[in-house]
C-alpha cells in the first residue's frame, strides 16, 4: 500500500476555504512565519479517507479479531461507554474548570463521577480511598510503590528491599527501583506460585513490601495468600497487589480483604476501555487506613453541605503524580461499565473469563505443553516445546496464527515457562470463536510435525509478511521489510 505522501499530487486540495473578506486584527511576527510551505500530502478528501480507511484494514484490533493477549484482558469494548464518554456536557468541560464561583464548584457532574467511581472501586476492592490520578497500570504501580515509600519515611522506617516473585510483570522492578528500592526476587515453586520457604527466608526488617499478582501470570491463584500477608505485616511490610489480573476474581475475592495494603487498577482492562496501541490509560490505586493520608492531590472531597471540591491541602500528600485529575474520559467509561453490570454482572465477568480460560486449556492439553498443568483462573500458560523441538518456536505459531487471522497470545512471557504461550480469552469471546482458535492451534501443531519449515514463511496473508526481526527493530522504513 502506497504511503499517503507517494499519493500526493502538487496542487490537489481536500478542502478549500472561501477567500477572507475580512481585514486581519493583527499581522503575525515575521519571526514566527513560515519562509516555505509545509511539507503535507496533497490529496483529495475521498483519497484521504480511502487511505486511512485501508490502513485500519490492516490492523488487528478487538473490533476485528480474537485477541486473546494473556495476561493484558484484551476486551470486547461495548460502545454505550463510548457514547457517554462523547457526551458534549461531559467533552466541553476544561480541566481547569473546577473553580469556586460564590463558593460553589462549576463541575459537579465530573467531580461526583471521579467521587463515585472510587467509592465503587473500594466496595470491588476492599479498599478504602482512592486516587483516580494515575494513567496507566504501570504509572499506578509507581504511584502505589511510592506510597508505600512515603509511608515508611512518615514512620522512620529504613526499608531497602521489595519482594517480587520471578513470574511477576516486568514493570514491578521497574517501578520498585525508580521509587528507590531493590529488589528481592522470589522464586516461583513446582506448583507455579511463590515459593513459600525462600519467600520466608527472604523477609526481613529491610523489606518494604512484597508486589503480587493474584492471581499470578500463570493463572494460578496462591493459597497462601493470607499467610504471605501475615507474615509482611508481622515483618512491618505492606503488601501491594498488581490489579492487571482483577478480571480473574470480580466479585469473588476482594484484595483487601486477602491482606493487601495498596492496589492499582488497570480500567482500560478490568472495566472494558480502550485498550493498545499505547492508550488511553487509566491506573487508579487504592490503600488502606494508614496510607490516605499520603495520596495525590488534588483529591475530591465532598463538604458537608453535600457539594464535591477539590482539596489541596494534604501536608503528607506525595504530591501530584500526573496533570489534573487522570484520564478522565476512561474514568468515565469505567464508572458507566461498572453501573450497567452491576454486582451480578461482575460476578458473571469473572464466571465466563475463568470458564473460558479452562476449557481452551482442556481442549489444547493434548498438543502443547502446560508446565502448570492445573485448575486455572481467567489465563493459563502453554509452552512450544515440543515444537521446538522441530524448530518451531513459540514465535513461529504467532505468525501462523497472524496468518489464519487471529491475534497471536502473549509469548516468551512469563519468564520462567520455556517458549511460553500466555492465553487470556476474556468472558467476551463466544464459544464458536474459541472452537474456531483451537482448531487453528491444533492445525498448527499438527503442521509442526509434518512441515515445520513452513513455519519460517508465516505469515503470508498480511500486508507486511515476515520482515527481519533485528531490522525491524533498528530501521523503522517497513516498506522496505515486506516480503
Amino acid at each position: 500500500m502506497e504511503l499517503i505522501f507517494e499519493k500526493s499530487r502538487p496542487g490537489r486540495r481536500g478542502v478549500t476555504l472561501p477567500a477572507k473578506d475580512v481585514p486581519a486584527a493583527c499581522e503575525v511576527d515575521g519571526r514566527y512565519r513560515r519562509g516555505r510551505d509545509a511539507e503535507l500530502p496533497c490529496v483529495s478528501e475521498p483519497g484521504v479517507v480511502r487511505h486511512f480507511t485501508g490502513l485500519s484494514k490492516m490492523n488487528f484490533g478487538i473490533d476485528s479479531h480474537f485477541y486473546p493477549l494473556g495476561s493484558c484482558t484484551m476486551k470486547y469494548n461495548p460502545k454505550f461507554t463510548e457514547r457517554i464518554a462523547g457526551l458534549e456536557e461531559f467533552t466541553s468541560l476544561h480541566p481547569l474548570g473546577p473553580q469556586l464561583v460564590r463558593g460553589a464548584m462549576l463541575t459537579q457532574g465530573a467531580l461526583e463521577v471521579i467521587s463515585n467511581l472510587g467509592s465503587v472501586l473500594c466496595e470491588i476492592t476492599g479498599m478504602e480511598s482512592f486516587t483516580t490520578q494515575p494513567m496507566a497500570g504501570a504509572h499506578g504501580e509507581l504511584t502505589g510503590v511510592m506510597l508505600i515509600a512515603a509511608y515508611h519515611r512518615h514512620k522512620g522506617n529504613r526499608k531497602k528491599y521489595v519482594l517480587i516473585p520471578d513470574s511477576g510483570h516486568g514493570t514491578n522492578p521497574a517501578s520498585a527501583a525508580i521509587a528507590g528500592y531493590k529488589v528481592r526476587t522470589i522464586r516461583s515453586d513446582t506448583s507455579g506460585v511463590m515459593d513459600l520457604g525462600e519467600f520466608k527466608r527472604s523477609l526481613d526488617e529491610d523489606a518494604a513490601a512484597v508486589m503480587l499478582t493474584c492471581p499470578n501470570t500463570l493463572g494460578v491463584f496462591n493459597p497462601h495468600i493470607k499467610e504471605i500477608a501475615d507474615l509482611t505485616h508481622k515483618a512491618g511490610a505492606l503488601m501491594y497487589y498488581d490489579g492487571a489480573n482483577l478480571n480473574a476474581i470480580l466479585g469473588k475475592a476482594r484484595p483487601g480483604d486477602l491482606g493487601f495494603d495498596v492496589v492499582h487498577l488497570n480500567l482500560h482492562k478490568t472495566f472494558a476501555t480502550p485498550h493498545g496501541g499505547g492508550g488511553p490509560g487509566a491506573g487508579p490505586v487504592g490503600v488502606k487506613k494508614d496510607l490516605i493520608p499520603f495520596l495525590p492531590v488534588p483529591r475530591v472531597i465532598r463538604r458537608t453541605d453535600g457539594m464535591f471540591a477539590l482539596d489541596f491541602e494534604e501536608p503528607l500528600s506525595i504530591g501530584y503524580i500526573s496533570p489534573f485529575y487522570g484520564n478522565f474520559a476512561v474514568i468515565l467509561k469505567a464508572y458507566a461499565y461498572v453501573l450497567l453490570l452491576g454486582r451480578k454482572g461482575l460476578i458473571e465477568v469473572s464466571e465466563s473469563a475463568v470458564l473460558n480460560a479452562n476449557y481452551l486449556k482442556c481442549r489444547l492439553r493434548k498438543y502443547y505443553d502446560i508446565p502448570y498443568d492445573k485448575d486455572c483462573l481467567h489465563e493459563f500458560v502453554l509452552s512450544a516445546s515440543r515444537q521446538s523441538e522441530k524448530g518451531v518456536h513459540a514465535t513461529d505459531i504467532a505468525k501462523g496464527l497472524i496468518d489464519k487471522g487471529i491475534h497471536p497470545p502473549t509469548v516468551y512471557f512469563p519468564l520462567i515457562v520455556k517458549e511460553a504461550m500466555m492465553i487470556e480469552p476474556t468472558e467476551t469471546e463466544s464459544k464458536e470463536t474459541l472452537d474456531r482458535f483451537v482448531e487453528v492451534m491444533i492445525e498448527l501443531a499438527a503442521l509442526a510435525e509434518k512441515d515445520p519449515g513452513v513455519f519460517k514463511e508465516f505469515p503470508r496473508t498480511t500486508p507486511v509478511c515476515r520482515p527481519d526481526e533485528v531490522k525491524a527493530a533498528r530501521d523503522m522504513d517497513v516498506c522496505s521489510l515486506s516480503g
